[in-house]
């Protein structure tokens, strides 16, 4: 897998240590809130174990699924949910654990179809923003790292299920999805 990858764009380290610093100040702002974080599947799951990890507060979890790339590297332009939120959010603080936010179409769709569920608070903490990708307004609290316009993986991120497992965020070689 290693050999499939470009360039690496954040290290383990690199992770771990905005990671920390994330959960240092979700911490902060969550303070007796007991907020409940959704996290987007697949993508989002090693951010979220990680983000959990660094919280000192009581949380709650749950997990989303939306759909809208399919097996191709572009969004198809459609969201659909695969996977809905079990739990009742009404008047509860709610933080959605994004692994990247890429056309931010999925993002804007959870987000409207979450507000609809009566939360107290609704925000976002995202691990990669495609800056110049999307529209700019896309509110996000909290943000790891700015990326590229190019085709990410690991840390969760995936082309065609595969590469998720890497410790790393990297750049894959055009010639593996073209």
């Amino acid at each position: 897998m290693h050999k499939d990858i470009e360039k690496i764009l954040f290290s383990e380290q690199d992770i771990k240590e905005k990671v920390e610093e994330l959960g240092r100040q979700i911490s902060g702002d969550y303070k007796n809130k007991n907020p409940i974080l959704i996290s987007i599947l697949k993508g989002g799951v090693v951010f979220l174990a990680d983000i959990i990890r660094a919280l000192d507060i009581p949380i709650e979890i749950e997990f989303m699924g939306v759909a809208s790339y399919g097996n191709s590297t572009k969004s198809s332009g459609v969201v659909q949910i695969t996977k809905d939120c079990n739990i009742d959010i009404s008047d509860r603080h709610v933080l959605i654990i994004e692994d990247i936010v890429d056309t931010g179409l999925s993002l804007n769709y959870i987000t409207r179809y979450l507000q609809g569920k009566n939360p107290k608070s609704l925000k976002m903490c995202v691990l990669l923003d495609k800056v110049g990708a999307h529209e700019p307004d896309i509110g996000m609290a909290y943000k790891a790292f700015d990326v590229p316009n190019e085709f990410i993986v690991g840390y969760g991120l995936d082309y065609d299920e595969k590469y998720r497992n890497l410790p790393y965020i990297g750049i894959l070689k055009k010639e593996i999805y073209q």
